[in-house]
C-alpha cells in the first residue's frame, strides 16, 4: 500500500480486504471531510470549523472581499422563489378567490406607491397572507430593487436588516457589522412585505430608521406591540368576510354548489367564527371528505390498494362523482351513502375530525408536527420520519385540508389546529417522536452535502426538536439530552455558515444547557466558545470574555490543547479590540513574593503609568497592599483601589529595595510580608536548629573517662594562625547577601580542666561580628597561663548572620575550680579605631557542667539592627 498515492482498496472497492481493515490492524475507514466555511463579519475573518471550533482573526491584507453589488432582475427573482414555499406533492388544493378585499388591497397599495409604511392587522385565520400576496403583485415594478418578500416569525430587526441586504445584494461570503449595514441599507430602494411580525414599538422604529428608502408592508396579529407614536405606519384593520362571501368561499372550496341543508349548516358556522376565512377553508375539506365517504369504496377500488394509500376512496375520482351526483348528473352505477354533516362544534374546531380522514403518511405527520410544537418538517424529511416512501404526498394533503399555514419558505400548523389536535389526545409519545426528529437532523445537519442555506431553511423545526428534549425529565432523559447535545453539535456550524446568525445563537444555548445536564465537559467548552466567538462577531466583547475565559478553562482542565490554544487566540482578539494591554512582565532571578493569586493587574490605556513613573527598567506593576510605599509620582499613577474583578490578567511582583539599595530586613518581612514568608522563616530555624544540634552531637560525643585535653579550649586559639584568614575571606565574601545589621558580644570558649595558678582578675572579651576561630593545632595550650586577645574596639564587617547555641554537657564531671581561665575571643580586623573604648564583659568562672564546642555561627538573624558607630 503506498501512502502517497493509495490505491482502490482504501476507498472501498476491494471485497477481499474489507474484513481486513474492519479487523484488528486494519487501516481505519478515511474520515469525512469536515465542512469548513470562511466567513467575513465587518473587519473581521470568520473560520467555522465544526470538528475544533470556530476561529476568528483580523482579516488579512489581500482577502478583503469585492465591494457589494446590487443584484439583477433574475437573481431577486431567484432569491423570491427560494423565499416561498414550495409546492407540496399530492393532491393540488383548490383555487381559492380573494373575496372582500379589494378596498383593502387598493388601500395597501397606495401607501406603498407614496413610499409609506402599512401595517395590516388581523385574526389569526383571516386571510393576511393572501392579501399580502395580492398587494406585493400589484407592486413589483413599484421599486429599483423590486419586491423583497420576508419572514417576521422568530425574527429580531437585526436579522430582518441582514435578510435584507441578502435579497438585495450580491455579497457572498460576507457579512457586515453594524455600521457597515446600515450604509449599505440606506442606499436599498424596494418595497419590504414582512408577514408574522412579532415586535413593534422602538424595535420598529430602529427598523424603519435603518431602511429611510423603503416602503413597508407588515403583517402582525392583535397580540403584536403597536408601532410607536413617532413611527409614520398606517394601520389597516382585516376582518372578517361578510355571509355572502363566506357561503362563496366554501362553495369554491367545495368545488359544487352546496345544498339547502349545507347553506344552513354554513351559515351557523359563520356566526360562530365570525367569518373567519380559514374556518370555511376548512368546512370545504370536511364537505369533501363527506363526498368521498358517500361513495362505496367498491366502486373505484376492487384491491384496496386505493384506500391504503389514500384513505377511503381515491379522493379527486369521489369528488367528481360527489360533484356530479349534487348538480343532479345521475349515474345508475353509482351508490351513495347517507353520511350526515358535521356538527357545528366539529365545524368550528374541525381539525381532529379532518385528521381522522386522513391517510396513515398524513396522521403520521400530524403528530410530528404536534411534537415540534406545530412546526412542520420539509416534505423531503417525511419519508424517513414516517417510514413510508410516498410520505412527502402527506403534506399536500394537509396543506389541501387547511391544517397547514405557509411560514417563509415552509409551513406550520394553522392557527388553532395545535390545540385541538392536544385536546384529542395527540399528544402521546411526544418525547419519543421528537427525539426521533433530533436524531434524524443531527444526521442530515453533519452530512457534507447538505448546504448551509439548506440548513438554514430547517432551523424552527430542528430548535423545535432541541427545546423538547431539554425539559424532558422521563426515564430516557439523559439519552434525549445526549442527542440533543450531537444535535446542537451537528447544526451549529451549518447556521453559523448560513449566516443565520439568530439560531446560531439559539442553538448554541440550547446545547450548553443540555451538555451542562448531562455533563458532558468539553461539548459544553465547545458552546461557550462558539458563543464567544458570535459575541466578537456582534462587538459585545464583555459577554465574549466571559465565554472565552469559561471555555479555556474547562478545556485547560481536560487538557485540550488545541482548544485552549484556540479560546486564548480569540480573547486576545478580545483584548485587542478592547485596548486592554498590559505592560510586560520582566523575570527576575529571585523568587516572586506576592499573594496566592497574584495581583490583578490594572486594564485599559488610562491605569497605565507613565514614563516618568517607572524607576528604571521595572516593569509596570500595581504596589503590594502592605508592602513599601512607592515614591509620590508612582503611587500617583494607580488609582487607590483598583479593579481586583476575576477579569485582567495576573502580575507577580516583589516588594521594592530600601534606600540603600538592599532589600528589607527580615523583620519587615515577618511583620509585612505574605503567609509564606513565615512559614519559610520557620521552616528554615527549625532545620538549622536540627541541623546544629546533629553536629553537636556528633562532636562531644565519646568516652567519658577520657581526659579533656583533647578538647578546643579557649589557650589554643590564641596562636591559631590558620583559621583567621579563613574567617577573613568568608566575611569578605558573604557580606553581599542579606540585611545590613551587626551583632555585639563574643562566643566564650570555656577549659574543661581548672585552672592552676587563681587569677583574681576576670578576663575581657571584646565585641565581634563573628564566632571566635578554633584553633587548629592538636595539642591543648597550658591551662595554667590564661590568656586573653582582645580584638579592635569596633567592627564594621558586612552583614552576617549569627545564631544563637546552646551548650551541651558532656560525660565528664569535673570539680568545680576556684579559678577562672579566661576565655580568648578571636575577631577579624577590618577597620580599627583607636578612639573608640572597648566594651568590657565579665565572664564567670566555668563550673565543670560546662564544656566547650565547636564555634559554629548562629541561625537567629537580628533584623533591622544597625552598627553603633
Amino acid at each position: 500500500m503506498d501512502p502517497i498515492n493509495p490505491g482502490s482498496e482504501e476507498y472501498g472497492h476491494d471485497a477481499e480486504g474489507e474484513e481486513t481493515r474492519q479487523g484488528r490492524g486494519g487501516t481505519a475507514p478515511a474520515p469525512v471531510r469536515a465542512r469548513i466555511v470562511r466567513l467575513v463579519a465587518g473587519e473581521l475573518l470568520l473560520t467555522v470549523n465544526p470538528v475544533d471550533g470556530s476561529e476568528i482573526e483580523p482579516c488579512p491584507p489581500g482577502q478583503e472581499p469585492e465591494a457589494p453589488r446590487p443584484r439583477t432582475a433574475k437573481e431577486r427573482a431567484e432569491v423570491a422563489r427560494a423565499a416561498s414555499p414550495p409546492v407540496p406533492p399530492g393532491p393540488a388544493a383548490p383555487e381559492l378567490p380573494l373575496l372582500e378585499r379589494q378596498e383593502e388591497r387598493e388601500r395597501l397599495t397606495g401607501i406603498l406607491t407614496r413610499g409609506r409604511s402599512a401595517r395590516l392587522t388581523g385574526a389569526p385565520g383571516s386571510g393576511r397572507t393572501a392579501l399580502l400576496d395580492a398587494v406585493a403583485a400589484d407592486c413589483a415594478d413599484l421599486a429599483p430593487d423590486g419586491v423583497v418578500r420576508l419572514s417576521g416569525h422568530h425574527r429580531t430587526p437585526t436579522e430582518l436588516l441582514h435578510e435584507l441586504f441578502t435579497a438585495v445584494r450580491h455579497a457572498p461570503g460576507q457579512r457586515p457589522d453594524r455600521t457597515a449595514l446600515l450604509d449599505r441599507i440606506r442606499e436599498v430602494g424596494a418595497v419590504v412585505v414582512v408577514d408574522d411580525l412579532e415586535f413593534g414599538g422602538t424595535a420598529l422604529d430602529e427598523l424603519l430608521t435603518a431602511a429611510p428608502e423603503c416602503a413597508f408592508l407588515f403583517a402582525a396579529g392583535p397580540e403584536t406591540p403597536a408601532p410607536s407614536a413617532e413611527a409614520r405606519v398606517e394601520e389597516v384593520l382585516l376582518a372578517g368576510l361578510g355571509r355572502g362571501a363566506a357561503l362563496e368561499l366554501l362553495e369554491s372550496a367545495v368545488g359544487r354548489s352546496l345544498t339547502d341543508e349545507e347553506a344552513n349548516w354554513a351559515g351557523d358556522l359563520w356566526f360562530e367564527s365570525e367569518g373567519l376565512p380559514l374556518r370555511f377553508v376548512q368546512a370545504g375539506a370536511l364537505l369533501r371528505q363527506r363526498d368521498r365517504l358517500r361513495v362505496s369504496p367498491a366502486e373505484f377500488d376492487a384491491f384496496g390498494a386505493l384506500e391504503e394509500a389514500f384513505g377511503p376512496t381515491d379522493p379527486d375520482a369521489a369528488a367528481a362523482v360527489a360533484a356530479a351526483a349534487f348538480d343532479g348528473v345521475e349515474d345508475p352505477d353509482v351508490e351513495l351513502r347517507e353520511i350526515p354533516l358535521p356538527s357545528l362544534g366539529e365545524g368550528a374546531a374541525p381539525a381532529a375530525l379532518l385528521a381522522s380522514r386522513l391517510s396513515r403518511s398524513a396522521q403520521a405527520a400530524l403528530r410530528f408536527a404536534v411534537a415540534l410544537g406545530g412546526e412542520v418538517p420539509h416534505q423531503a424529511h417525511l419519508p424517513a420520519l414516517v417510514g413510508d416512501t410516498h410520505a412527502d404526498a402527506a403534506l399536500g394533503e394537509l396543506v389541501a385540508c387547511g391544517l397547514l399555514s405557509p411560514v417563509g419558505p415552509r409551513y406550520r400548523l394553522a392557527s388553532g389546529v395545535l390545540a385541538q389536535l392536544l385536546a384529542k389526545g395527540y399528544d402521546q409519545e411526544t418525547a419519543d417522536r421528537a427525539h426521533t426528529v433530533a436524531q434524524h437532523y443531527a444526521w442530515w445537519a453533519a452530512h457534507p452535502s447538505v448546504t448551509p442555506q439548506r440548513a438554514a431553511v430547517e432551523s424552527d423545526a430542528l430548535l423545535a426538536a432541541l427545546s423538547a428534549l431539554i425539559p424532558d425529565t422521563g426515564e430516557a432523559a439523559a439519552e434525549h439530552r445526549a442527542t440533543a447535545v450531537r444535535l446542537a453539535r451537528a447544526a451549529a456550524p451549518a447556521f453559523a455558515a448560513g449566516q443565520h446568525w439568530g439560531a446560531w445563537e439559539r442553538t448554541l444555548r440550547a446545547g450548553q444547557e443540555a451538555a451542562r445536564l448531562t455533563g458532558e465537559v468539553a461539548e459544553e467548552a465547545y458552546f461557550h466558545h462558539e458563543l464567544g466567538v458570535l459575541a466578537i462577531c456582534n462587538g459585545n466583547l464583555e459577554r465574549a470574555r466571559a465565554e472565552l475565559e469559561a471555555s479555556i478553562g474547562m478545556r485547560g482542565a481536560l487538557a485540550d490543547k488545541r482548544g485552549t490554544v484556540a479560546g486564548r487566540r480569540a480573547l486576545a482578539l478580545v483584548a485587542d479590540l478592547s485596548g486592554d494591554h498590559v505592560g510586560p512582565v520582566v523575570a527576575r532571578s529571585e523568587g516572586p513574593v506576592s499573594p496566592p493569586r497574584g495581583i490583578p493587574a490594572l486594564r485599559g490605556p488610562a491605569a497605565l503609568p507613565g514614563p516618568a513613573a517607572l524607576p528604571g527598567p521595572e516593569p509596570v506593576t500595581a504596589p503590594l497592599s502592605k508592602g513599601p510605599a512607592r515614591t509620590s509620582a508612582a503611587a500617583a499613577s494607580f488609582p487607590p483601589f483598583p479593579d481586583f474583578a476575576d477579569e485582567g490578567p495576573t502580575v507577580v511582583t516583589r516588594p521594592d529595595a530600601v534606600g540603600n539599595g538592599s532589600r528589607p530586613g527580615l523583620k519587615d518581612g515577618i511583620l509585612n510580608g505574605a503567609r509564606r514568608n513565615l512559614v519559610a522563616v520557620g521552616a528554615g530555624a527549625l532545620l538549622v536548629a536540627v541541623l546544629g544540634t546533629v553536629v553537636t552531637l556528633g562532636a562531644t560525643s565519646g568516652n567519658g573517662e577520657t581526659p579533656a585535653t583533647d578538647r578546643i579550649t579557649s589557650d589554643s586559639t590564641a596562636d591559631g594562625s590558620g583559621t583567621d584568614d579563613a574567617f577573613d575571606d568568608e566575611e569578605s565574601t558573604g557580606g553581599d547577601g542579606g540585611d545590613p545589621a551587626e551583632t555585639e558580644g563574643a562566643v566564650a570558649t570555656d577549659s574543661a580542666s581548672p585552672s592552676e595558678a587563681p587569677s583574681g582578675t576576670p578576663s575581657e572579651p571584646t565585641g565581634s561580628s563573628t564566632p571566635s576561630a578554633p584553633s587548629t593545632s592538636g595539642s591543648p595550650s597550658s591551662p595554667a597561663t590564661p590568656t586573653a586577645t582582645t580584638a579592635p574596639a569596633t567592627t564594621t564587617p558586612p552583614p552576617t548572620s549569627t545564631s544563637s547555641g546552646s551548650s551541651h554537657p558532656t560525660s565528664s564531671t569535673p570539680e568545680p575550680s576556684s579559678s577562672s581561665s579566661s576565655p580568648t575571643t578571636s575577631s577579624s580586623p577590618a577597620s580599627p579605631d583607636p578612639s573608640t573604648p572597648t566594651p568590657t564583659d565579665s565572664s564567670p568562672p566555668p563550673t565543670a557542667e560546662e564544656s566547650t564546642t565547636l564555634g559554629a555561627p548562629s541561625t537567629s538573624e537580628t533584623p533591622g539592627t544597625e552598627s553603633p558607630a
